[in-house]
C-alpha cells in the first residue's frame, strides 16, 4: 500500500465501539492477529467509548481496503481479510511486531514503492529477528525503533541469512508519508530509543523458529553479539555461539572441518581467519557502488559469508578483540579507509582495490597439495567418483564463471587443478650466489638471441632480455668484445620499457652460447636462439 494510490471511496457507517456487535468484533480480531496484545492493551486500542469511524478506500489495482479510524487517526486496516496495524498504532506499540532495521534513504524508496531488498537491511547486535515467510513485520530506521513500513516477509530468517542477505526481503503494503498515512493527523515518527539486546538462542527464544540442523550452524555463525562502547563509540562485535574449542570438540563439526593440528595457537589462527575473510570478502563480494558501507554490514552480510563451513569467526578470541581495531589495522596498511558517518556509525568509505596483497611464492606443486589438503580436509571428494570434487562456495568464487555459479557443483581432479593455477598471478624468481631471491609478477621471457642483417650484406648477433637473468648488457657487450674480437654496442630495445640489446658484429651465437651456459650457468630452456649458431665446417 505504500505505493499504491489511494482515493477516499465512501465514509461507511458510524459505530460505536464500546459495547456494540461491531467493536466487540473488532477487538476479538485484534486480539486473534496480535497474540502479543494483552487484553488492557486490546482494549486501549480499540477503546469501548470512542467513536470508530470504518472508511472503505480503493487501491489502484481495485483491491477493496477497510481502515478502521480513532481520534482522526487510522490504526489498522483490513486487506483480504487479513489485518494490518498501522505506523500509528506502530508508534504506541512498537514491540507488536517484529521489527526489521535499515537506512533513512531507503525509506524514500519504500515510500516511492519499492520493496526492501535484503541488502539494504542493517544486523542488529543481536541478529536478526525469527520469522518465517509471510509472517507480518515493522521496518524501522537506524537509531530508531518507531516503525516507518509494514510488510510480509518475503523469506524466513533463516533462507535470508544463508542467502548471504541477497534478494527481495519484504513486501511492503504501508509505509510513513504513504496516503493511508496522510489520511491521519501526518504526525511524524516519536524518537524510540533502541532496547537493549542481549544475544538470542537460535533454538530456545521465545517464538523463534526452528531452523533444519544443518541450516542451525549458519544461523548461529551470522549471529551479533553485544555492544562495547569505548571513547563514546558504539563498537559492534561478532561472534558464533560456540567457540573454536567447542567447535572441534562438537562431533558433528568435527567430521565436517577439523581444526587445524599445527602448533599456532587459537589467537593466531583466529587473526589468520579473519584477515583471510576480509580479504575474500573485499575481492568476491564488495564493488565500488557498494561504498560507503556500514562496517557492522560488512561484517555480517560480506565477511561471515567467507568463513570456510565448519569454522567460526569469533572476533574476541582474535588479537584485535573488536572489529573496528582490526579495520584501523587495516586502515594503517592502506587497504581501505574508515570513516564516522554519524555519531557511532562507522563505514567503509574507500578501498584500494590495487593494494599489493601479501603472501608467499607457492611453486606449482605445492598448489596443488594445497588444493587437495583442501578438498580431503572438508570432504570435497565425491564419494562415488573418487575423480569428482564437489565445489564448496570458496572454490565456486576461486574458478567459476558467473553462469557457471548455479550450473556446475563438481569438477575432475585435473580441471579443478588446472584452473586454480591459471586463477594465480604467475611470478618467478632469480637466485644469485650470496644475495635475497629476486621475485618478480609475470612469466619470465627467455634470453633471446637473433640474427639480423645489416648494410653491406653484414650480418649482426642481437642478444635481448639480459637484465632478467640479473646480467648487465654493458658488462656483457665487454667481455664478448674481447672474447669475439668484435665490436659490440648497447642500445634501448624496440618495444621495451627500460630494456638494453647489445650488437655483436657477426655470428657469435656459438660465443654467446659458451658465456651463457658455462659462465654465467643459466638453464638452456631460457635462452632462446642457440640453434641459429654456425655449423663447423668440414675438414678437407
Amino acid at each position: 500500500m505504500g505505493h499504491r494510490k489511494l482515493r477516499l471511496q465512501e465514509k461507511r457507517d458510524l459505530l460505536l465501539a464500546g459495547e456494540t456487535d461491531g467493536g466487540r468484533k473488532l477487538r476479538a480480531d485484534v486480539a486473534t492477529a496480535f497474540p502479543t496484545l494483552g487484553t488492557d492493551q486490546v482494549s486501549a486500542l480499540v477503546p469501548g467509548k470512542e467513536e470508530l469511524n470504518v472508511v472503505k478506500l480503493y487501491a489502484h489495482r481495485g483491491d477493496a481496503v477497510t481502515v478502521y479510524v480513532c481520534a482522526g487517526n487510522p490504526i489498522l486496516f483490513e486487506l483480504e481479510k487479513n489485518l494490518y496495524p498501522t505506523v500509528y498504532t506502530l508508534w504506541s506499540h512498537p514491540d507488536l511486531l517484529p521489527t526489521f532495521t535499515t537506512w533513512p534513504l531507503v525509506l524514500e524508496k519504500l515510500v516511492g514503492g519499492a520493496d526492501l531488498m535484503l541488502p539494504g537491511l542493517v544486523v542488529p547486535p543481536a541478529g536478526l529477528p525469527q520469522v518465517q515467510k509471510g509472517d507480518l513485520c515493522a521496518i524501522a530506521l537506524v537509531g530508531n525503533r518507531a516503525p516507518v513500513a509494514v510488510g510480509v516477509a518475503a523469506m524466513s530468517t533463516t533462507e535470508m541469512l544463508t542467502s548471504g542477505l541477497k534478494g527481495r526481503g519484504f513486501s511492503v503494503l504501508h509505509t510513513y508519508q504513504d496516503h493511508l498515512w496522510r489520511s491521519g493527523d501526518k504526525s511524524s515518527p516519536p524518537s524510540l530509543a533502541p532496547p537493549a539486546q542481549d544475544t538470542p538462542d537460535v533454538n530456545e527464544e521465545k517464538g523463534s523458529v526452528q531452523a533444519e540442523p544443518a541450516l542451525q550452524g549458519e544461523m548461529k555463525r551470522l549471529t551479533l553479539e553485544g555492544e562495547d562502547k569505548e571513547n563514546g563509540e558504539v563498537q559492534q562485535q561478532l561472534c558464533g555461539e560456540k567457540s573454536l574449542s567447542e567447535a572441534a570438540e562438537d562431533p558433528g563439526v568435527r567430521g565436517l572441518n577439523p581444526e587445524p593440528t599445527d602448533s599456532k595457537t587459537l589467537q593466531e589462527q583466529m587473526d589468520e581467519l579473519l584477515q583471510r575473510c576480509f580479504l575474500h570478502a573485499l575481492k568476491c563480494h564488495v564493488k565500488k557502488a557498494d561504498l560507503p558501507l556500514l562496517t557492522s554490514t560488512f561484517l555480517g552480510s560480506h565477511m561471515f559469508s567467507c568463513c570456510p563451513e565448519g569454522r567460526q569467526l569469533d572476533i574476541k578470541k582474535s588479537s584485535y578483540k573488536k572489529l573496528s581495531k582490526f579495520l584501523r589495522h587495516m586502515q594503517q596498511e592502506q587497504m581501505i579507509q574508515v570513516e564516522e558517518l554519524s555519531r557511532g556509525v562507522e563505514s567503509i568509505v574507500a578501498v584500494d582495490w590495487r593494494h599489493p596483497r601479501k603472501g608467499s611464492v607457492l611453486e606449482g606443486g605445492e598448489v596443488r597439495t594445497i588444493i587437495i589438503n583442501y578438498a580431503k580436509k572438508n570432504d570435497l571428494v565425491d564419494a562415488d567418483n573418487k575423480n569428482l570434487v564437489k565445489l564448496d562456495p570458496i572454490l565456486c568464487d576461486c574458478i567459476l564463471e558467473k553462469n557457471e555459479q548455479h550450473t556446475v557443483v563438481k569438477l575432475p581432479w585435473d580441471s579443478l587443478l588446472t584452473r586454480c593455477l591459471e586463477r594465480l598471478q604467475p611470478a618467478y624468481q632469480v637466485t644469485f650466489p650470496g644475495q635475497e631471491p629476486i621475485v618478480k609478477k609475470g612469466k619470465i621471457c627467455p634470453v633471446d638471441i637473433t640474427l639480423a642483417q645489416r648494410a653491406y650484406n653484414k650480418k649482426v648477433t642481437v642478444v635481448r632480455n639480459l637484465e632478467a637473468y640479473g646480467l648487465d648488457p654493458c658488462s656483457v657487450a665487454a667481455v664478448l668484445q674481447q672474447r669475439c674480437q668484435a665490436s659490440t654496442t648497447v642500445t634501448p630495445a624496440p618495444g621495451a620499457k627500460d630494456s638494453l640489446q647489445v650488437q655483436i658484429q657477426g655470428n657469435q651465437i656459438h660465443h654467446l652460447s659458451r658465456l651463457l651456459l658455462e659462465d654465467y650457468h643459466l638453464p638452456r630452456k631460457y635462452i632462446q636462439g642457440l640453434e641459429k649458431a654456425p655449423k663447423p665446417s668440414k675438414k678437407k
